[in-house]
């Protein structure tokens, strides 16, 4: 069924052809109908299956249809996300999906002032995207009115929860005057988690779930690769080497690996972007925005930014390093393969990550296909810079990250940090 024939305005059917949508995915499909059938609904699907949409269609052609006129008297929706960029990701969604329509949409999050949100939310608007934080400072100072709202959505809902958000949740809830519809949308959801999703939709909520065996979309093909960390980022350099045109997505554990094998990077001849929450919203936003533009097309990222980050046209996800909580890994990988195309994922493993990638796997509830990594392959990286490389990087790899090893140590003994522990080690590892 295509979207042309969906009971839908005509307007939004318009915005859904010039993005190039003709056919609903299986969580639109299931999910859409009962929405704008005003009914609370609990879903779970894979990330980059589409369920920005799924929920952002219903409830933009619910208030178009309802107003009489292009002038907003109250915030009719909210939408709920744990993060910054996942916030600018779906107000991007609403605001091409409202295009043509009377339904005004405004993001708000920290990180920026608050006099333009300000200004902006007295003008009036229909949609709220909102992390929680800025939004409580603004409900707090009455900026924020909740009486006309009638729906509320949980994106990411999971991660919500986890955050520990479930009291700010709970609290807006009984917030919230009027009778309203709960959509709750999540591309994974834990046992524990179930338990908190369901208190917060009534009995009766729909249930849907996609592919729930497999939180991988079938459009990605994941491997995992056994590489020790000393290796890692040698590996890294000769795989952007044989793939100069990819868009790739480069994952690490902490902030601080980021800006280091951005560094690597740099003293290899490779431009990239790193991303991390200690960077101003203003410099991730940027960033963000150079990666999209084709304008460097490395991107390292922190798990902060991981369900934030929506490319469609990301080649490859790198996991330099496995990630701490299961649940990550599925949102890494679904960086790539969005929508109706497939992508590729690499997972580097070293000797002292084994146990994290059990615990992946027993999550996935299947092993992860091993793609061996011959050492001659990234060990030549090691030992030469590639031919583009600038003048500066044409001494010996090694030596160059020798030195930056050892300008490391130095500044380290400056600012004594306190000892870790020995299991500590195992899992930061020396070097990125």
């Amino acid at each position: 069924m295509k979207f042309d024939r969906y009971y839908i305005s005509a307007e939004i059917k318009k915005n859904l052809a010039q993005l190039g949508f003709n056919r609903p995915t299986d969580i639109q499909f299931k999910a859409i109908p009962s929405i704008l059938n005003d009914e609370d609904v609990l879903a779970i699907a894979q990330t980059g299956t589409g369920k920005t949409a799924a929920f952002a269609i219903p409830v933009i052609d619910k208030i178009h249809r309802m107003k009489s006129s292009s002038r907003s008297y109250g915030i009719k929706c909210i939408v709920m996300v744990p993060t910054r960029e996942l916030a600018l990701q779906i107000g991007e969604v609403f605001k091409s999906l409202s295009r043509h329509t009377k339904v005004k949409t405004f993001t708000l999050h920290g990180g920026v002032e608050q006099d333009g949100q300000i200004s902006r939310l007295q003008d009036g608007i229909d949609v709220l995207i909102a992390t929680p934080g800025r939004m409580f400072d603004l409900i707090n100072q009455e900026v924020i009115r909740l009486g006309a709202v009638n729906t509320l959505v949980l994106d990411e809902a999971d991660h919500m929860l986890d955050l520990g958000f479930i009291e700010d949740i709970r609290y807006i809830k009984k917030m919230l005057t009027q009778r309203h519809q709960t959509l709750f949308f999540s591309a994974t959801l834990n046992d524990g988690i179930r338990k908190l999703a369901y208190s917060q939709v009534k009995s009766a909520a729909i249930r849907i779930q996609i592919s729930p065996k497999d939180p991988v979309s079938k459009n990605v093909s994941h491997f995992v690769s056994y590489v020790e960390m000393d290796d890692k980022r040698f590996f890294l350099e000769n795989f952007i080497r044989e793939n100069p045109e990819s868009r790739i997505i480069v994952f690490v554990r902490t902030r601080v690996r980021a800006e280091r094998v951005a560094r690597a990077m740099e003293r290899a001849g490779i431009n990239s972007l790193a991303i991390h929450g200690e960077k101003d919203q203003q410099q991730r936003t940027e960033s963000m925005q150079q990666f999209r533009d084709g304008v460097c097309n490395i991107l390292i990222a922190t798990d902060v930014s991981a369900r934030g980050i929506d490319v469609p046209d990301v080649n490859y996800v790198i996991n330099y390093d496995l990630p701490e909580k299961c649940e990550n890994y599925v949102h890494r990988v679904g960086r790539t393969g969005r929508g109706v195309k497939r992508g590729t994922a690499i997972s580097l493993c070293s000797q002292e990550e084994r146990e994290l990638l059990t615990e992946i796997e027993a999550f996935l509830n299947k092993p992860i296909e091993v793609m061996k990594a011959g050492k001659t392959g990234y060990a030549q990286a090691a030992e030469a810079p590639g031919v583009d490389a600038p003048e500066k990087a044409k001494e010996s790899l090694r030596a160059l990250v020798a030195e930056h090893d050892a300008w490391l140590n130095r500044s380290g003994a400056k600012k004594r940090k306190p000892k870790k522990s020995k299991k500590q080690k195992q899992i930061t590892g020396k070097q990125p």
